[in-house]
């Protein structure tokens, strides 16, 4: 399985911890995309759209977002049309986000959980898979749906923009 993760200023400590942990495991090839190519401080949607191409174009199976709390990397992610992004702070939710969502990525907030969880939600999420024949493909195949439908839609800046 080919593994992305990334962080951005607030996660960076945290995406390299899991870097160095799964790239220690047999069957894994992982690769750190915290820092853009051009060295430059870039925004978290910045670094959520890198991870997420880089999944979409085939070049790795699945990714791990960090920032400060999970959340904006999570939203960010989730806005890109056909990433399912899921923010997981225990393993319960990493199993689930795997097993009855099929998520491309994980978000984890590195000033809410410390690096030992991490690591062990990371873990939780990787050794599960996705069935396509489980009771959960209808949502799954639902959420996508949504995103076809709604996929030019960014938010409520429509709304507010009077």
């Amino acid at each position: 399985m080919r593994i992305v993760v990334g962080g951005d200023s607030a996660g960076e400590g945290l995406a390299q911890v899991l870097y160095e942990h799964l790239s220690q495991k047999e069957g894994l090839t992982v690769v750190d995309m915290s820092h853009p190519r051009s060295g430059d401080k870039e925004l978290y949607s910045e670094l959520s759209e890198r991870v997420c191409l880089s999944i979409i174009d085939g070049e790795f199976d699945r990714g791990i977002l960090c920032c400060g709390t999970g959340i904006g990397v999570c939203m960010s992610a989730n806005k890109i049309p056909g990433i399912r992004a899921a923010q997981t702070h225990d393993t319960y939710s990493a199993e689930r986000a795997a097993l009855s969502n099929d998520a491309h990525i994980i978000t984890m907030g590195a000033r809410v959980i410390g690096a030992e969880l991490a690591k062990v939600i990371a873990d939780a999420w990787i050794m599960k898979s996705f069935d396509p024949k489980s009771a959960s493909a209808k949502n799954v195949a639902g959420v996508d749906a949504l995103g076809r439908k709604y996929g030019g839609r960014t938010g409520r800046e429509d709304k507010l923009a009077c």
